[in-house]
């Protein structure tokens, strides 16, 4: 592993060649006794399928994943599977889940027939009160070899079954998701335009599918912006479309609230206000410095919380960082919780809460449940930014007069972070805000 770590990590996200001077150095290398290796990852199951899922996070948080396993290793840190399952209990699953799909997709097409034809759409198919636009054709981006292109008629059309016109409109639900189609084919089509695995359109048009297919699934969230970045890796790693959109579903468990748009506010802002209080409590005299620069709620924190992190490190290290920070945050009653009612899950959490228990969650969430600390607000990547606020205080505090200056020296640290040690300055943050929220 050791010596073809980079030709290994090249291999599985490649850079297209006209875009290697604009990434940002890639620091994650697979590391022979530290990063899990698909041999190390097929030991951890026993016969029938049993996975020893607290030597996986061990393994995790020292020193990431394997690409050519990070999927299906995925898949188990989201909570798509339980690690107590056996073989056959996760094949049934998956191919439940499988059908299910199938049947939102096939939904979906009903009311845009582009769903699954390998193209997207980048150009709006209805008017605000829910009419067909008539004058789609192709989507010129002119601007680009590598346009994305529409279906070359119109997604809907306004005569019924007899040829008439239908002045029936659509529900509200189906005119609002059917608004959303362009808008999530646009940001598709800027989605890691570096790697050659976007040069393809069939892969755009798989990304625009699953996200297309969770809007419509997900109707209170929607989509908004960002999601395509959460979403792209997971179309990558994970060949089957289906097996895709699942992983994707659970991220979102976490992640979806950030993502609420209100009238005047985003969900995120919530865990800026977390943000807000833990370098109150940590490091009072940078907070202070910051509202008096008028950043006292941390908006300029925001693209990292929204995205984890995608912008400040390379597409690879961004997957390492998010993997360590999963297994960090695990709980093996994540896939219960998931699957049952919240009265169940939380009947679980508080019945399963020993020693046994603790060993099997990672090192972030086992300090929550060691001192019972409980926000939903507070997950490790806001200490993370935390963390990362805290290691540049002399700057902040010498050269930060205005929050332009703020947004400048944050910009500094894309591609010069290391995540691990990244997380680990968040473990040691979170420890220390414990000890003091204990003792106040």
């Amino acid at each position: 592993m050791k010596n073809s770590a980079n030709g290994e990590v090249d291999s599985f996200f490649a850079i297209r060649p006209d875009c290697q001077s604009d990434v940002p150095k890639i620091r994650f290398k697979p590391r022979a006794g530290k990063t899990l290796s698909a041999r190390r990852w097929h030991a951890a199951f026993s016969q029938d399928g049993h996975l020893d899922i607290e030597k996986v996070l061990r393994r995790i948080q020292r020193g990431g994943v394997h690409p050519s396993i990070k999927g299906v290793v995925w898949e188990f840190l989201l909570g798509c599977f339980d690690p107590n399952s056996t073989f056959d209990e996760r094949n049934e699953l998956r191919q439940q889940r499988r059908q299910q799909y199938g049947a939102l997709k096939a939904e979906c097409q009903k009311m845009a027939p582009v769903i699954g034809s390998g193209k997207f759409i980048t150009t709006p198919i209805v008017t605000v009160d829910g009419r067909p636009v008539q004058d789609l054709s192709t989507n010129d981006n002119s601007q680009d070899d590598n346009r994305a292109t529409s279906t070359p008629s119109p997604l809907d059309s306004p005569l019924d079954d007899g040829g008439h016109v239908d002045d029936a409109v659509p529900d509200k639900k189906v005119i609002q998701w059917k608004l959303m189609l362009h808008q999530i084919g646009l940001d598709v089509f800027r989605t890691d335009r570096t790697l050659v695995f976007y040069e393809s359109e069939a892969n755009q048009a798989k990304l625009w599918d699953v996200l297309a297919v969770y809007a419509w699934m997900d109707n209170d969230i929607g989509y908004c912006q960002g999601m395509n970045d959460i979403c792209s890796p997971m179309v990558i790693l994970i060949e089957n479309e289906a097996d895709a959109f699942w992983c994707f579903e659970r991220a979102m468990r976490r992640l979806r609230e950030n993502f609420r748009v209100g009238t005047n506010s985003i969900g995120v802002q919530s865990q800026l206000g977390t943000l807000s209080e833990i370098i109150k409590a940590v490091d009072p005299k940078l907070h202070q410095h910051l509202e008096d620069l008028d950043g006292g709620e941390y908006l300029f924190a925001f693209r990292m919380l929204m995205v984890l992190f995608r912008r400040e490190f390379s597409f690879v290290d961004a997957l390492y960082l998010w993997e360590l920070m999963w297994a960090m945050e695990y709980n093996p009653n994540i896939f219960s919780s998931y699957e049952e009612s919240s009265a169940s899950a939380d009947k679980s959490s508080t019945q399963n809460s020993n020693d046994k228990m603790l060993k099997k969650c990672g090192k972030f969430e086992r300090k929550n449940v060691k001192t019972g600390y409980k926000n939903q607000h507070s997950s490790l990547a806001v200490f993370l930014v935390a963390s990362v606020l805290a290691t540049k205080n002399k700057r902040f505090l010498k050269e930060a007069k205005g929050l332009d200056d703020v947004v400048k020296i944050l910009g500094d640290i894309t591609g010069n972070l290391d995540a691990k040690k990244a997380c680990n300055e968040a473990l040691k943050l979170h420890k220390k805000y414990l000890s003091k929220a204990k003792k106040s």
